[in-house]
């Protein structure tokens, strides 16, 4: 072919791609993984008689390629074998239109695995990252939220797992429970190679909730975690034995019964207003012992203080007041239709509201219909008070006829996470057992507690322990002795218990 034609059929390829990557909506693909990093993509293409560069860049990355020949190409598609400098083996970029534009979140985290491809490379010069992947995994319980991967050191491998520093703190915190089911995949499905553990890779300043949960693990010593700064800043292994002490609060209890004796007179007054509800009006105190939560079966509806009474669901708050009386009694009346057992409005808003809340109410009303070995006299909510705030799951303390503690977790819907919250809780408990706190604040009067470490019990509907449960219960420590306790699904009609494992 003549150099003019070569000099046109570049010049065409040119305007081809210009209106692709003008267009917003291509994709470019090098050897098949997405180059998420050139999502907001600028080309140029310059003829070099026979061959032609191609110049790819966005705001985080510059991408040069030399074209060799066009291998394929219409309006939704072009591939180009190209080779990159210094390499001689071929490879393929392609550029793809896209119905819609992927969301910034996946952009996000896709981006982000470009650069820990390179971030590893250079803090572990050793190793050979062999597989990296952002995307979600259904079937296995892999979330699209971390990157997963592994990489070889000599005859070892290792699974890791690593998040963004543009995530939240509850996802941050999420990825032991992703990171350990990605292990146990890995093991089961490792050929020659021997895995070694598991790496966790999280932003710095994050890892402290990671060190206090591998304590209790079975495999804590073949878990190394991670921290670094970005954009690329070197890696950093953190210690877990640097976790210090486990943040909790544990309120006296004479503090809890002066809040309680403070607020009666006003309770009691709500309670008069709707008195075919006052039955299912219950109060908690708050975890800062400061205030009082009133509320219809678990969902709070109103909160005490020294200084005022105020009413409303959600962040819409009155003070209560004469004037605002008639309201908040419209209110309790509306919770008392639309939040009972036996409604045909499953669906309605306030039904199914806080239903952990709802759950954690019957069981406080009859430990007995848990298991008649519970004392029934001490059973505390969110005692001790974690200092992680809300985080989907109740929190029960209780001690059975004999004084051994048990810790109770209660969650009404499929969570994963469930096993790793428990941990959290059972850590905080063991602490005070073992510092003799409960009883020095008021708790557990009149019972010699057993010195053996607290059971635990996770209760939720037969059917809504997730599937990954029994994978990940396997990896805690043995000195954690968890028992599944499934309920029947309509609970809010009368609780029974189905099945124990």
């Amino acid at each position: 072919m003549h150099l003019n034609a070569f000099a046109d059929e570049w010049a065409e390829l040119g305007r081809v791609l210009g209106e692709m990557s003008a267009s917003g909506s291509v994709e470019v693909r090098e050897d098949g993984e997405w180059l998420a990093e050139l999502s907001a993509l600028h080309c140029d293409l310059r003829c070099e008689g026979k061959s032609a560069l191609v110049h790819l860049w966005s705001d985080e990355r510059n991408l040069t390629r030399r074209v060799v020949r066009v291998k394929e190409r219409s309006e939704d598609r072009v591939l180009l074998e190209v080779q990159r400098f210094g390499n001689a083996k071929p490879g393929r970029l392609e550029f793809v239109r896209i119905d819609s534009p992927r969301s910034a979140g996946r952009i996000t985290r896709e981006q982000f695995r470009a650069r820990l491809r390179r971030i590893l490379t250079e803090s572990f010069p050793d190793s050979t990252i062999e597989s990296l992947s952002a995307f979600p995994d259904l079937e296995h319980s892999f979330s699209g939220l971390y990157v997963r991967g592994h990489m070889r050191e000599g005859e070892r491998r290792w699974a890791f797992s690593a998040v963004s520093p543009h995530e939240n703190a509850a996802v941050i915190e999420g990825i032991l429970a992703y990171g350990i089911l990605w292990l146990d995949w890995t093991r089961e499905h490792a050929s020659r190679r021997a895995v070694a553990g598991l790496r966790l890779f999280v932003p710095a300043g994050t890892s402290r909730p990671l060190r206090e949960r591998v304590l209790a693990l079975s495999m804590g010593r073949h878990v190394e975690i991670y921290e670094w700064r970005e954009p690329e800043g070197p890696m950093k292994r953190i210690d877990p034995a640097d976790a210090g002490n486990l943040e909790s609060r544990l309120v006296p209890r004479r503090e809890v019964e002066m809040i309680l004796d403070g607020s009666h007179e006003s309770v009691a007054r709500i309670r008069s207003l709707v008195p075919s509800a006052s039955a299912a009006i219950e109060t908690r105190v708050t975890a800062g012992a400061a205030e009082l939560a009133i509320c219809f079966r678990g969902l709070e509806f109103a909160r005490w203080n020294a200084q005022s009474v105020s009413f409303g669901l959600g962040d819409v708050r009155k003070s209560l007041s004469a004037a605002t009386m008639p309201e908040l009694t419209r209110l309790i009346r509306n919770l008392e239709r639309h939040r009972k057992p036996e409604t045909e409005k499953t669906n309605h808003a306030l039904y199914r509201a806080a239903p952990e809340r709802w759950l954690e109410t019957l069981i406080l009303e009859d430990p007995s219909r848990l298991d008649a070995h519970l004392d029934a006299k001490h059973l505390y909510s969110q005692v001790p008070a974690l200092a992680a705030g809300h985080r989907g799951v109740i929190d029960l303390l209780g001690v059975t006829k004999r004084g051994r503690l048990m810790v109770i977790e209660l969650k009404a819907s499929e969570d994963i996470q469930l096993p790793i919250q428990a941990v959290d809780y059972w850590l905080r408990v063991r602490r005070h057992q073992h510092e003799g706190n409960f009883q020095r604040n008021g708790y557990f009067a009149g019972i010699e507690l057993d010195e053996k470490p607290p059971m635990v019990w996770l209760v939720a509907p037969g059917l809504r322990f997730h599937s990954a449960t029994d994978k990940l219960l396997k990896y805690l420590s043995p000195e954690i002795q968890i028992t599944r306790i499934g309920l029947n699904e309509n609970w809010r009609r009368g609780m029974e218990v189905i099945f124990r494992q």
